[in-house]
């Protein structure tokens, strides 16, 4: 079967595709799970995690899932033809073998974020992806949040000119360390916040300007007891004369804007977070009764503003009313792409350019010096 065939083998069904998904922690239960469950032609089959407490967990939440101990198990199903997707929201560093394992399986993937440590095993994943003829996509949830949605259409609107400089942030006042794997200093976990919030507005940047022709960065370990990265800035350079600046955080006592993108017509300067991960915590789900139409919708009190020469703290500038934040969008182009032979919505080759500046990054950081990311 030529690598067309072998992706589209899927399209002819008419069932629900089969999901199995690695890891039930706060990626696989908060933002995988419901997404899945919500979105029309997919059916979350298996759930894979160790802890007995999360395998009830599961089965309350889901109550036609199977669940299992190992990652072992979901791959054995998808090795004997049970499962159409396997999604990983397992820890960083399992994402590269786990991928690797899925797509000799036979069966496409989607990673939660950050795909590898590297720009170069990332290209591994896709050619694998390519050779197999299987769908290779990252979650990378964010290019729908409902403020960088915002932003999209005022570039493509052209309300705010030449945009000169893009800056954004993750921040969080966070002074005491929570522990586990994504705060660990230990090399293989990829641990710290470049790697896990930062992967998102690198991503958002090259998504909205293009590439990066230059690299700056200043990473930093403030709390007593940390031993990754909780203080980060970084500084891009894109090829068209856009300079991105992006803060992640999790000692911040004053939280600054979201976003403030300066362009030679106007400014747009956005404050807060998009509501739907607070919403999917809080046991809300997309496709609801009560949510179909109010998902992803933010008051106009946390609307951001559009102007030039006045502050938006002291009202100056228009409101630009919020567009809807739309996670449910990114399973929906998972399950076209799986249906149809089509791309995803996020491919691997994308993250790989993000990776190439993570990678950047962090050579930055140790010299003091920009880096051309390669």
């Amino acid at each position: 079967m030529s690598a067309p065939e072998a992706r589209t083998a899927t399209a002819s069904r008419t069932a629900p595709l089969r999901v199995g998904l690695i890891g039930y922690g706060l990626a696989g239960s908060v933002f995988h799970a419901p997404l899945i469950a919500a979105t029309d032609g997919l059916r979350l089959d298996t759930v894979s995690t160790r802890s007995p407490e999360r395998q009830a967990q599961a089965r309350a939440e889901h109550p036609q899932v199977r669940t299992v101990a190992t990652a072992e198990e979901v791959l054995a199903r998808a090795a004997d033809g049970a499962l159409d997707l396997i999604v990983l929201a397992s820890p960083n560093k399992t994402h590269v073998p786990l991928a690797t394992a899925a797509l000799e399986a036979g069966t496409a993937v989607v990673v939660d974020k950050p795909l590898a440590a590297t720009a170069a095993e990332a290209e591994r994943l896709a050619a694998l992806a390519d050779h197999r003829g299987l769908l290779l996509s990252v979650f990378q949830n964010r290019r729908w949040d409902n403020d960088f949605r915002t932003v999209r259409q005022l570039l493509a609107d052209g309300a705010l000119g030449d945009v000169q400089r893009f800056e954004s942030r993750f921040e969080r006042w966070r002074p005491q360390p929570k522990g586990g794997w994504r705060e660990s200093g230990d090399p293989t976990e990829l641990g710290g916040l470049l790697y896990d919030l930062g992967s998102h507005l690198v991503d958002q940047a090259l998504a909205l300007f293009g590439p990066a022709l230059s690299v700056y960065a200043e990473t930093d370990i403030r709390r007593p007891g940390a031993e990754a990265d909780d203080d980060t800035f970084l500084a891009l350079t894109h090829a068209g004369g856009v300079r991105s600046h992006l803060w992640v955080s999790a000692t911040a006592a004053q939280l600054g804007p979201r976003f403030r993108v300066l362009g030679s017509r106007a400014g747009y300067v956005k404050y807060g977070l998009d509501p739907q991960e607070a919403a999917l915590r809080a046991g809300l789900r997309p496709g609801t009764e009560g949510e179909a139409d109010a998902w992803g919708v933010e008051p106009e009190s946390c609307w951001g503003r559009l102007g030039a020469g006045e502050s938006p703290l002291t009202g100056g500038g228009s409101p630009v009313p919020t567009l809807p934040g739309d996670y449910p969008a990114y399973y929906a182009g998972v399950a076209h792409a799986l249906r149809s032979g089509g791309e995803p919505p996020v491919s691997a080759r994308e993250v790989a350019r993000s990776l190439r500046v993570l990678e950047a990054a962090r050579r930055s950081a140790e010299t003091g010096a920009s880096v051309t990311p390669t």
